[in-house]
């Protein structure tokens, strides 16, 4: 098929490429439609700046919980399954793809969407010019202009058919799913299950990101969130250190203390990292700073010092004598 609809949108154009099957489906608040997208420039190359099934997984956006892109949700609800059409959308409706855009391809590179993002309205992100680190959707934000996407619908699901990433919550959703999370985590590490109890210590923080990410920097509520979250990240680079994963909970110790430095817990653990990749003078400072903060820590402290002084003798006695070289046999 290759006519034209316009649908009952200002500035949409619809074509189908390929029929879908059956009847519309119910589209309903909480409906999760997944499918597969590719993004194209209205220019003479048809240019391609997104494609999804690059990345081998199927977009999936959440019915009513207001995506940035608020006119996928009109177009995927004009589909039926396995239908394939193609939409040309003017400029009135694509100036947020950029910033849609780059989120979705940091989480296609394992990085978190949301890092370096100002807290402002989504109207105040689409008027910052900052660059998105990509060359082609920096021009998108500095030109808004009509787009075409060509979209494969796969699926919709029933709201109770399916559990909700956390993303796709509410508010309150993402705040009584924080403990219930945070005991699963606990429960998970009594059986030495590290790797699994780091998983939901780390959904956990998310939940709390994605809330703390539409407060004021530092305010009240911003603090609170903050403070809920500590605790859940002290308990991932636990089972980060379990793991021998020992940058990362460098990296995550030291976050935790540019925000509070006087976490006495946060010095402890980021000490045994240091000591566990020999970063010596880096493990002492901290030890001794986690034992000044909180004098319970102090034995405990002075242990884990007396094992890194041990195992640096040990590691200096194998570098001298690698040095030296054997004494040759005698010849036969």
């Amino acid at each position: 098929m290759d006519a034209t609809y316009l649908l009952n949108v200002p500035g949409v154009k619809k074509k189908i490429l390929h029929g879908g099957c059956g009847q519309l489906p119910t589209f309903q608040d909480g409906s999760k439609i997944t499918f597969h997208f590719q993004t194209l420039k209205d220019d003479f190359e048809r240019t391609v700046i997104d494609d999804s099934r690059e990345s081998g997984i199927p977009m999936e956006i959440i019915v009513g919980k207001m995506f940035k892109m608020e006119v996928w949700e009109t177009l995927l609800t004009s589909m039926r399954i396995r239908e394939v059409a193609e939409f040309w959308c003017d400029a009135v409706h694509t100036g947020m793809y950029a910033l849609v855009s780059k989120g979705m391809r940091r989480i296609a590179e394992g990085k978190d969407p949301l890092e370096g993002q100002k807290h402002r309205c989504g109207m105040g992100n689409m008027f910052d010019y900052h660059s998105t680190g990509y060359e082609d959707l920096d021009e998108l934000q500095r030109t808004p202009q009509p787009l075409i996407f060509i979209m494969e619908l796969f699926k919709v699901d029933d709201p109770s058919a399916y559990k909700r990433d956390t993303w796709a919550m509410s508010k309150e959703e993402k705040l009584a799913a924080v403990p219930v999370l945070h005991s699963e985590g606990n429960r998970l590490v009594l059986h030495k299950k590290y790797r699994e109890a780091a998983e939901k210590y780390q959904e956990a923080v998310i939940c709390l990101r994605n809330l703390q990410a539409k407060e004021k920097p530092w305010e009240e509520d911003w603090l609170k969130l903050q403070n809920l979250m500590t605790p859940l990240m002290l308990n991932y680079c636990q089972c980060q250190l379990e793991l021998g994963e020992y940058y990362e909970v460098l990296e995550h110790t030291t976050e935790i203390l540019q925000k509070n430095h006087e976490n006495a817990k946060a010095y402890f653990k980021r000490a045994k990292a240091h000591a566990a990749v020999w970063n010596e003078k880096e493990a002492r400072n901290d030890f001794l700073q986690a034992a000044q903060l909180d004098p319970s820590m102090a034995a405990a402290a002075k242990k884990e010092m007396k094992i890194l002084g041990e195992r640096m003798r040990k590691k200096h006695k194998e570098l001298l004598c690698s040095n030296y070289e054997p004494f040759p046999s005698p010849l036969t």
